[in-house]
């Protein structure tokens, strides 16, 4: 009976999930979480910036504190500057992620609802992963690519019922936006795996700011700037905690429990932006809005599991 007993404990052991790494995982689903929460305030907190602040002022300003807070906290840890090699890659991520990605949705919330904005940029997931197929040189299955077409295709319905039949300047934008920003994801994506994911973001934002700083400066000149609590909390957010803190604990996130369960999590991105919508703009939702950012969601679900 002893033997019998010692044999089968290692067994009862091994089946066990150690407590370490429950509170890990159970750590990294809440950073996760708080970073899709980060970035589904964006697009309020940009309308709010609005207010007060002209779009270039709004996107250069953005930038300059944002990489000033990840200066900082790169030079208190005393991390060392990126290689030479990652240096294109950086310059990719800061082109699509830093300045395009949100200049061109701020200059599209000058005339667009955020929660129409929010329906539309539902679809970077299935953008980036398009995108990072071609870069990698995989070959996704076709059930892949027919629910990427399928989430595209439903967002261009949206967009033009919408704009009365045709694709406005806003949709152009938001468009725009996508594709700058996936490349950004997917070079970035590509970095993360021989350095820390908020370092990629850091060096990005702090390569940026020879263009930010002199950009800043001349857009305030010109723009009317109105420091109503709104565009300053908006501002804020958009530098410290979409820019920057959002990221840093996404990413720590994914770390602890991996990609594919913290994507899971990012599909609440576009509903909780329709949410934040209503309640912070006192916007009034369509109810295709719901509807094509639920549709969205399940074209991105498919494909993920296509994938894995």
């Amino acid at each position: 009976m002893r033997a019998q007993s010692s044999a089968t404990q290692p067994t009862a052991i091994a089946v066990d999930t150690p407590p370490a790494t429950r509170d890990r995982v159970s750590a990294g689903t809440l950073q996760a979480a708080l970073g899709v929460v980060a970035f589904s305030l964006t697009f309020p907190a940009t309308a709010w910036g609005l207010e007060g602040f002209g779009p270039w002022s709004l996107v250069a300003v953005r930038s300059v504190l944002a990489a000033l807070i990840a200066g900082g906290c790169l030079l208190a840890l005393r991390i060392r500057l990126p290689e030479r090699g990652h240096l294109p890659g950086l310059a990719v991520v800061a082109a699509g992620v830093v300045l395009g990605f949100p200049m061109l949705t701020t200059l599209a919330l000058q005339t667009s609802t955020t929660s129409h904005a929010a329906v539309v940029v539902g679809l970077l997931p299935l953008t980036t992963a398009a995108l990072s197929a071609l870069r990698v040189g995989t070959r996704p299955s076709r059930t892949f690519w027919t629910a990427a077409l399928a989430g595209a295709a439903a967002v261009v319905a949206f967009t033009v019922q919408q704009s009365g039949g045709a694709l406005s300047t806003a949709d152009l934008y938001l468009f725009g936006a996508l594709l700058v920003c996936a490349a950004g994801y997917t070079e970035g994506g590509r970095l993360a795996r021989v350095m820390p994911g908020w370092q990629v973001i850091g060096w990005a934002l702090v390569l940026c700011l020879p263009l930010s700083v002199p950009a800043a400066a001349i857009a305030l000149a010109y723009e009317p700037v109105t420091l109503t609590a709104h565009a300053v909390a908006g501002l804020l957010w958009v530098a410290a905690g979409s820019q920057f803190l959002g990221l840093v604990v996404w990413y720590r996130g994914m770390a602890a429990i991996g990609i594919p369960k913290a994507s899971q999590l990012q599909l609440a991105q576009p509903l909780l932006t329709l949410v934040w919508s209503v309640l912070l703009l006192g916007e009034h939702l369509t109810v295709a809005a719901p509807l094509t950012a639920a549709a969205v969601l399940v074209c991105i679900a498919v494909t993920q599991r296509a994938r894995g």
